[in-house]
């Protein structure tokens, strides 16, 4: 059987942890950043795992990992 290639911008986004959970980065933190309260930008930093419905369609994008 041939090799899988990785979707290329999952690979950057997404880390599988070793009990094969999704870890991903919040949303809403690149701009517009005055309007927003410093306890929810700090909130925003941490990192968040991905639902178990998205987290099956991200680990058959990242075969290898």
């Amino acid at each position: 059987m041939p090799k899988l290639k990785s979707h290329s911008a999952s690979k950057k986004r997404f880390i599988i942890t070793g009990t094969g959970k999704v870890k991903r980065n919040k949303a809403y933190k690149t701009h517009i950043l005055t309007k927003k309260s410093t306890k929810r930008k700090r909130n925003l930093r941490k990192p968040a795992l991905a639902s178990d419905a998205n987290a099956a369609i991200i680990k058959q994008m990242l075969p290898y990992k």
